[in-house]
């Protein structure tokens, strides 16, 4: 397996294109509107209730800076929101490293954008299996996939991407994108990696603890079972 080795980066980004989707929504109003007022050319790609939220948040000048994600690949969401963000350009965007030719040539290929700062917080697994109305089925479907995978990649790209998986980072965020003109360092990047790939991690474990504790027979009780052949 060939592997991509990085030696010259940029220490400050400055943030143009921003990915979000966040399953709570809390600051979005105070980050979105810093990261226009910052940058009032700034594209924030969205899905589903974040775009939504986003949209109605800004209202007639939604069309400036907005980009519906399924407008953006040219690839509809799958119905009930399962897949949104799983698609090349999406990935293109946040793993490129635009110091690399290739890479470079790769975005201009495709249309696609590099992606500068992933905004994401994932499905809340662990909230809803602490209910007392919890049942294996609504674990299930609180299990997030985009999510995870957007953290990670923009985590990985730590060089060039900003990911934000904590609300209570974005004050933080704004008051440098403000000091710094628009622009996030090294050392905010990293910091971000590292507590981005925390979350995942306790993430993961949150599921992997649940399923353990339970048994096929457990959850068989969930669901209605037909003969398939």
């Amino acid at each position: 397996m060939a592997v991509n080795f990085v030696e010259r980066i940029d220490d400050g980004v400055r943030v143009r294109n921003v990915l979000a989707s966040v399953s709570e929504k809390e600051g979005l109003g105070r980050i979105v509107p810093a990261l226009i007022r910052v940058n009032p050319d700034v594209k924030i790609y969205s899905t589903g209730g974040t775009y939504a939220a986003i949209r109605d948040m800004l209202g007639a000048g939604a069309g400036r800076n907005l980009v519906q994600v399924s407008d953006y690949t040219g690839q509809p969401e799958m119905q009930g929101g399962l897949v949104k963000t799983l698609d090349f350009k999406i990935y293109l965007g946040l793993l490129s490293e635009t110091y690399n030719p290739a890479h470079a040539g790769d975005l201009e290929r495709t249309g696609a954008v590099a992606l500068d700062m992933v905004i994401v917080n994932l499905y809340p697994f662990a909230q809803t299996v602490a209910k007392a109305d919890a049942t294996p089925e609504k674990a299930r479907a609180n299990i997030d996939i985009g999510g995870p995978c957007m953290v990670r990649a923009s985590a990985k790209n730590y060089l060039r991407v900003a990911s934000v998986t904590d609300p209570a980072d974005y004050d933080g965020i704004i008051r440098e994108l403000e000091a710094a003109k628009g622009v996030l360092s090294f050392e905010t990047r990293f910091r971000l990696a590292q507590k981005a790939f925390a979350h995942t991690a306790a993430y993961d474990a949150a599921i992997a603890a649940y399923l353990k504790d339970r048994t096929a027979a457990d959850v068989r009780t969930c669901y209605q079972f037909g003969n398939k052949g």
